[in-house]
């Protein structure tokens, strides 16, 4: 696996492996977000199959020993599948989440206990903070939650804007007719109630940047396109209501 490793924002590193054997002939990219600080910060850790490209990517920046936190927003394979592996491998790293997904799922399978945060907590990394924002089911996953860079407004959207291919490290596109796409083929998506709200609530973040786990980062004023999928859910919902 070829990991490449882009500085999408300040200190804010973008590690992507693009994976030809799914939907080709596109094929398909996993990323993962390294923010570097006194206290460094990896949001989503890859599968296990992953681990070694990434650790090797992560060495690109900083030592992988010197990780600090683990971040995702739910569990699933590509989100937190080498959490262990990061675990064994940086011994003061500590996995952070709510409170949600500590007690039904964190507890239990991360070799160290996590770190708990509430909903608007901030993580201080040194020069920078990460916010997290509990998200249930958003994109998918009753223990869902994203984490916002506050000094650069990068906001590590997870699932959200799935595009497929390879699109380059940064884009400025719009990224809705991608993300249609993306939920056209997979069907992700957790579709309800909440869906459309928990948009509106991340877009008056205002984020700069939009670090996408399948996809370029967005660059730009992010919550038009936040609000504008918010928008696309909601019809969603309403059709399948009706």
């Amino acid at each position: 696996m070829n990991t490449q490793v882009h500085e999408i924002a300040d200190g804010i590193f973008r590690l992507s492996t693009w994976v030809p054997d799914i939907a080709p002939p596109s094929g398909f990219v996993f990323n993962q977000y390294l923010v570097r600080d006194e206290q460094p910060l990896l949001f989503h850790t890859g599968p296990k199959a992953m681990f070694t490209a990434v650790r090797d990517a992560v060495a690109r920046v900083l030592p992988p020993e010197s990780l600090r936190w683990i971040g995702f927003s739910h569990v699933e394979a590509d989100e937190c599948g080498s959490m262990n592996l990061w675990l064994a491998t940086a011994p003061a790293a500590q996995v952070a989440h709510g409170q949600l997904s500590c007690d039904v799922v964190l507890n239990d399978m991360a070799d160290r206990p996590p770190h708990v945060l509430a909903d608007g907590e901030e993580l201080v990394l040194g020069a920078k903070r990460v916010r997290f924002i509990a998200t249930p089911h958003v994109p998918h996953g009753w223990d869902a939650g994203m984490m916002f860079e506050t000094t650069t407004g990068t906001l590590f959207c997870s699932d959200l804007f799935t595009r497929i291919g390879d699109a380059g490290a940064t884009s400025t596109d719009d990224p809705l007719p991608a993300a249609r796409e993306g939920e056209e083929l997979f069907h992700a998506t957790s579709v309800g109630p909440a869906t459309a709200p928990t948009l509106r609530r991340l877009a008056a973040l205002q984020p700069r940047v939009l670090a996408l786990m399948h996809g370029p980062a967005w660059l730009g004023d992010g919550a038009d396109p936040l609000l504008r999928l918010a928008d696309y859910y909601q019809q969603l919902a309403q059709a399948e209501a009706a």
